[in-house]
């Protein structure tokens, strides 16, 4: 696995029942993954080379970013390495403008969108969607509402343009929540399902996930899974594909953005389902046959527990775990800092309030916002 973070630590936490030998690629020696993986490489993977030797002795390359350069991609499936997902799907979640134009092809619904290559052609394609605000993206490297500006006026859609990279116009859409529809695919074209969550931001970053998304309709929860598989299917996805959605006032969804490995949105799975996305990600990376994505309780909720001004959670452990033995903690072994994903919790049962509320709770006092 290409990536020392979280997602290639919870990943290698699912292989282990498989009797995986899980090698990985990091940054660093103290990145969350390479913590606790036994075989890990330090290196850079935007050097080839570094990739190369990397790969030697490798069944299979997977991913815990979309950061890799595609030409490096390329290389390597030229020298016979098997690359899931394959640098022609990856490049959709890596490219913002080149995601929009093939959806497009696709008719998949989206937001009216177009390049953008300075502040006055920003105001051009607000008159175009009916006037600012209107949201400007960098096409490659944000994430986690970096990269991302909601503009309100030409003045203020200078910025943007300051890093030299293409830039995405995005009309603002008028939705009522943000939903997100996980599946995972295998080479030989197997997929299945997860079902469709709510996902609720807070300052560009996802606060908390409800599984499933309360009050869906059985027809709009159809139709996002369905659009998913298809945009796998479309792309050539192989492993987890994560679609972000915008659910309109008047009963619309609109694709906002791909992520094509493991996400937050499905980090629910790992207590609220049969089987994880993390493990149906292995599995699809090995082309194994997929495992049952249906979920263990009627809801699940997930928090992600952010850093705040206590870097010691030991005693924050003993009150949420003694407070309620079924939650479910999960840390990243990161250094706190304020605002940083250290970790998420999930809690599941019966009555979506009281999971609601547990999970809440539990979020707040391990960052230290609730002490009580």
């Amino acid at each position: 696995m290409v990536g020392g973070g979280q997602l290639a630590r919870m990943t290698h936490e699912a292989g282990i029942p498989l009797g995986l030998r899980f090698k990985l690629l990091s940054e660093t020696p103290q990145d969350s993954a390479a913590q606790v993986v036994g075989d890990v490489v330090v290196g850079d993977h935007r050097d080839l080379e570094t990739l190369r030797a990397f790969a030697r002795g490798c069944d299979v390359i997977t991913f815990d970013h979309e950061h890799v350069p595609i030409e490096h991609l390329r290389a390597l499936e030229a020298d016979g390495v098997p690359v899931r997902p394959g640098p022609d799907a990856l490049v959709h979640a890596q490219d913002k403008g080149v995601m929009r134009a093939r959806l497009t092809e696709l008719g998949v619904p989206a937001p009216r969108h177009r390049i953008v290559t300075d502040a006055a052609d920003v105001a051009a394609f607000a008159a175009e969607v009916g006037g600012f605000p209107v949201i400007l993206k960098t096409v490659r490297g944000g994430y986690d509402g970096k990269g991302v500006w909601f503009t309100r006026s030409e003045d203020d859609a200078e910025q943007p343009f300051l890093a030299g990279v293409p830039v995405l116009a995005e009309e603002k859409v008028d939705f009522v929540r943000e939903l997100a529809a996980n599946i995972v695919r295998s080479p030989h074209g197997q997929a299945v399902a997860y079902p469709v969550v709510e996902s609720r931001q807070v300052d560009g970053v996802c606060d908390t996930v409800i599984a499933p998304a309360p009050g869906l309709s059985e027809e709009l929860s159809g139709q996002a899974q369905q659009l998913a598989l298809r945009i796998a299917a479309e792309l050539g996805v192989v492993g987890h594909l994560a679609v972000e959605l915008f659910e309109t006032a008047d009963g619309r969804i609109l694709v906002n953005e791909l992520a094509m490995r493991p996400h937050n949105s499905g980090h629910w799975t790992q207590d609220g389902a049969i089987t994880s996305q993390f493990a149906n990600h292995v599995r699809a990376v090995l082309d194994l046959p997929l495992g049952d994505p249906r979920p263990r309780a009627p809801w699940t909720v997930m928090c992600n527990v952010l850093g705040g001004d206590y870097p010691d959670m030991y005693a924050a452990y003993l009150h949420c775990m003694a407070h309620d033995p079924q939650l479910k903690i999960h840390m990243y072994g990161k250094d706190v800092k304020p605002g940083r994903k250290v970790g998420h919790v999930n809690t599941y049962g019966d009555d979506l309030a009281d999971v609601l509320e547990r999970a809440r709770h539990a979020a707040g006092y391990l960052r230290g916002t609730i002490t009580t």
